[in-house]
């Protein structure tokens, strides 16, 4: 049967344009913009619909029939951006390149990354001009992210087995992101806090003082959002257990229960393995070592610490947990449960794109 809709442009590809294509997809220090768009030509070249490629690469099926059109015309130049209506620029591509160069493949002799005064310095354009180009091509020297890539032998069967809970959960069955978070301070202030006033935002004082630690025990249902908690002052498996106790009366009695934890050695000690032998409803689930982005109650914990630990002052530990209590019966009066929206291929598909941004990763 003959594809029906509007027919698409074939790419072809020289060798010489598919090996600079390739390179610069790959190239540690591409801009990523460009990067992507080679990555869009060289799925063109493949005979890949501009459907199919804006799937592999996460985008929208516009944008891949926009870079296919502008190589047509243009070939490796129409991968530049289009100039911008206005005033004709008084900087050169020329130098707008040495600053991105510059930027992407060397540090200043006297610091770790670059500033803008250091770049002006450096390059001989104003502050303001090296940051118009900075924020063109998306660099931010003075930022750092942080990433830790798992090395579970098993990571691509928990992730499927993860997502299948969340997309796909099993009939007569509760589906709870179950896990801890410890080290919970109580914490006053040295003095007291001065208020909010017009034109001035809320002090404290630098310091503090600690009043002890708490433990918060935490199921999420992820079907009503909804959380099922207890606070405790130790963080054992004799703790796990006792709360692992009380789902068991809170859950009906028809229903089988399945727990998606981390691999946190609580949650595989000897006293919570005999437990789950003896209650064969309860199934636990695994996330992936570093993965603790695959478990939605971490997500919950982030809205608990922002909304009420982490700027709350408490004097003693009683206060803290009345507090803590206080904000999960509010929540559980208007539950929202965290939609979920990528399939296991999409996640490995995005997780591969990403490692292939990393020299070395595939070794």
């Amino acid at each position: 049967m003959a594809r029906m809709g509007r027919p698409v442009a074939e790419v072809t590809l020289t060798d010489d344009e598919r090996e600079t294509l390739v390179r610069w997809s790959r190239r540690a220090t591409s801009a990523q913009a460009l990067a992507q768009r080679c990555r869009i030509v060289l799925g063109c070249a493949e005979g890949k619909s501009n459907q199919q490629v804006a799937a592999e690469l996460g985008i929208w099926p516009q944008t891949v029939g926009k870079w296919r059109r502008r190589f047509l015309e243009s070939r490796l130049d129409g991968l530049a951006d289009e100039p911008r209506p206005g005033a004709p620029r008084k900087i050169s591509d020329e130098e707008v390149e040495a600053v991105v160069v510059a930027t992407l493949e060397r540090t200043p002799k006297d610091a770790t990354h670059w500033s803008r005064a250091s770049m002006a310095a450096e390059s001989g354009l104003s502050k303001s001009t090296v940051g118009r180009i900075w924020r063109t091509f998306g660099l931010k020297p003075h930022q750092v992210d942080t990433f830790k890539l798992s090395n579970d032998p098993q990571f691509i069967d928990k992730v499927r087995d993860v997502v299948g809970l969340y997309l796909d959960p099993p009939e007569k069955a509760l589906v709870l992101c179950v896990d801890e978070k410890s080290q919970i301070q109580a914490l006053d202030r040295s003095a007291p806090v001065l208020p909010m006033m017009p034109g001035m935002p809320e002090r404290r004082t630098h310091d503090y003082v600690r009043h002890g630690i708490t433990t918060l025990f935490a199921a999420l249902d992820v079907a009503t959002g909804e959380v099922i908690s207890s606070i405790h002052r130790r963080h054992r498996a004799a703790e796990f257990k006792k709360f692992l106790a009380k789902l068991d009366k809170q859950v009906p009695a028809g229903l089988d229960v399945h727990l998606i934890c981390d691999n946190y050695g609580t949650h595989k000690a000897p006293a919570v393995r005999k437990w789950l032998e003896a209650h064969p409803r309860f199934h636990m689930h695994f996330t992936p070592t570093y993965s603790s982005w695959l478990n939605q109650v971490e997500r919950w914990f982030g809205l608990l610490t922002d909304k009420r630990i982490r700027r709350g002052v408490h004097r003693n530990l009683q206060a803290l947990e009345r507090d803590i209590r206080a904000w999960i019966a509010q929540w559980n009066d208007d539950p929202k449960p965290f939609i979920w929206t990528k399939d296991a291929d999409e996640i490995l598909q995005r997780l591969a794109t990403y490692l292939d941004r990393i020299p070395g990763a595939g070794h």
